[in-house]
Formats: structure tokens, sequence, C-alpha cells
């Protein structure tokens, strides 16, 4: 299962336990596979990673009995009473490609304690606080949902290593971005169609396309759910499904790598459908990215590698920022524009979606 694809399913399969060698070191045919799957698609569905039996199913249990909450006991949690970005999302309150998403969900990262204004060095700050969590209501959500981010990290952390070997680096010459406190997050997520009996509208979308803002991007759909909406455009490609496949992962680059890469691995726009009239499906998103202040520069490339990269695609509406903190508060800041606009008015900016950090000195 390394670097497997059909006609049917274009996204390669890797076995994250068949990474290394007995004596430790990576086995080329998985770094090479690595490499060529984040480099033609973007995209890649991750078996062998370490999941404990029963873990997946305990996790999207806690986060269906969370969504299936009376509305005012969801909202005790909404995230517009946090400046740091966290909690819940009512439905079609995130924002992607300029439109409203078809989802509900919880934010959440590292737990660190809020930092006053006056204590910050720079703007992106902001987004480090306290999670929210339903602890009266679900409180076993909490506990699963750390313990995955726990292994996603873990997990995280090897296909870091194996990019490095593939792209002719030291495996560790990542390791530094994330040394401290690597500014993951994570989004438990249910999408929500209309009601029984009622159509989709033609604009409607689970999430609109986009890139990711982060490193990589770890996701687990629900393998109990409905067929997933998710889908990939890669490189020189229509929209292609990418469907649930029992407890595996898939991974996708997220635009920090895209930059570190000159664009040799691709952050592969990606959207999610809207579920049909009466259903809804599930999944937990997790985000792996590096410290805040962390600069991602051009990473020196081999040469047959430095000829097959394009460098990083970027718009006027979505500057790719090299420091992580800038590119992630620049994301949110669009996303979320209720909590933007409620705790942080002089950040909002229209012009090239980007931050001032002047504004808040």
């Amino acid at each position: 299962m390394t670097g497997l694809t059909t006609a049917n399913d274009p996204v390669p399969t890797l076995r994250l336990d068949r990474a290394r060698r007995p004596d430790g070191s990576f086995d080329p045919a998985f770094t090479d596979a690595l490499r060529d799957a984040l480099h033609r698609i973007g995209f890649l569905r991750l078996h062998g990673f370490g999941v404990a039996p029963g873990q997946v199913a305990e996790l999207m249990a806690a986060a269906g009995a969370f969504f299936d909450l009376p509305p005012e006991q969801r909202l005790a949690l909404d995230n517009r009473e946090s400046p740091h970005f966290r909690g819940y999302t009512r439905l079609g309150h995130e924002i992607t490609a300029g439109r409203p998403d078809a989802r509900e969900q919880i934010d959440f990262g590292p737990e660190l304690p809020a930092r006053p204004r006056a204590e910050w060095d720079e703007p992106y700050q902001l987004l480090e606080g306290p999670n929210r969590w339903p602890d009266d209501t679900v409180p076993q959500l909490r506990e699963r949902a750390h313990d995955w981010a726990d292994l996603m990290s873990r997990v995280a952390t090897e296909l870091t290593r194996a990019l490095a070997a593939g792209l002719g680096l030291p495996e560790d010459h990542f390791d530094p971005l994330f040394t401290g406190e690597p500014h993951w997050f994570g989004k438990v997520i249910r999408y929500v169609g209309p009601p029984a009996g009622e159509t989709l509208t033609p604009d409607a979308q689970g999430v609109g396309p986009h890139a990711d803002w982060g490193f990589l991007t770890l996701l687990l759909q629900d393998p109990e759910g409905p067929a997933a909406g998710l889908q990939a455009r890669p490189p020189g490609s229509d929209w292609v499904d990418v469907p649930p496949h029992g407890d595996s992962l898939v991974i996708n680059v997220g635009e920090m790598l895209e930059v570190a890469t000159d664009g040799y691995l691709v952050a592969t726009p990606h959207r999610v459908l809207a579920c049909g009239p009466g259903t809804t499906r599930q999944s937990v998103g997790f985000f792996w990215s590096p410290r805040l202040d962390a600069r991602l520069d051009p990473v020196p490339l081999p040469a047959d590698l430095a000829a097959q990269a394009p460098g990083v695609h970027e718009t006027a509406q979505n500057a790719l920022l090299p420091r992580f903190g800038d590119n992630a508060l620049k994301g949110w800041l669009r996303s979320h524009p209720e909590v933007a606009i409620r705790h942080h008015p002089e950040l909002v900016r229209t012009a090239r979606g980007s931050v001032d950090a002047e504004s808040v000195q």
C-alpha cells in the first residue's frame, strides 16, 4: 500500500507503519511516494498511523452528542465570546470563498492562558488562549478531542520528517519550526443539509473552495456516516472525489509547506459539497502548523526537484505570508468576521486580506 491509485480513486494510499526500515531510517520507497503524491496531487490517504481500537468511534460519538444538544446549550460555547476564535461556530457562520458554509463546529487549539493585549509583541498572539468545551453537558468531548490531537501531533511530526527526507534534507530539517509550542488547531465539524423535503440551493456549500493556511492537514472522515462530499482539484485537473475509507486519514498540503518548497508541494484547492436534505455528516480536522513566530523560507531543494517548483500560487485576495502567525491571523479574520469585528476591529482590513501590525502597537 505504497502510492497505490486506481482509475476510480486517484488519491494515493500510504501506510505510516511502513515508513521506516528495521534500522530506524526512512524507507526511500515511502518518502518518494509521499513526496510524489503531495507534489502531483497535494492529497493522499494514510493508513497504519497508530489509532487505538475504538478511538475513532468514541470521538465521533462524543462529537455527535454535542451537536445533538439543544441550540442554547451549544451556544453556551459561542465563539463570538472568544477573542481567540475558540468555541462553537453556529451553522452558516464561517465564511469560505466569500459565502457561508453549511457546517457547525468547535474550534480548539493548544490550551494556553490568554495573553493580555499589552503584552503582545505581534498581533497574531491574540490566537493564543483557552478553549471552550461542553464540560457540563458532554464532558467526554474535551478528553477525546485532546487525545486525538496528541495522536495527530505525533503522526504529523513523523510525516514532516519523512517529507524532509524525501526532499533530500536531513529528516530533522523542519524540527526547529515546531519546537516550543507549535500552533496546531482542530475542528470538530458537523455538516448539515436543508430540512427533509427541501432542495439544495444552487450556491449551497459545505465548505467553499479554499487552500488550508497551515503546514499539513490531517482529516478524519466519519467512516460510519454518509458518503463524504470532500473534493480536491489537483493541478491541471477537474474536481475529484475524496471519499472516506475506513479509519484512514486524508492528508493535504497547507500554504506554509507550499511556501517552504517554492510551490513544489502544492496546497491543492479543495471543497466540501453540501449535505443532501435531511442528512448530516461529521469530520474532525487537525491542522499541523509551526510556532506562530516561525518563518517558512524556501528550503534548498535538489536541482531536479527545484526545476519542478513553479513558485507559490497567490492572488491579490490571498497573499501567502512566510511568517505563520501572520498567515494564520489573516485566515481567521477572514473566515470569522463576526469575531474579528467584535474583538479586533482595528485589525480588520479588506485590502489583500492582510493584517496591519502597526495599528495595535
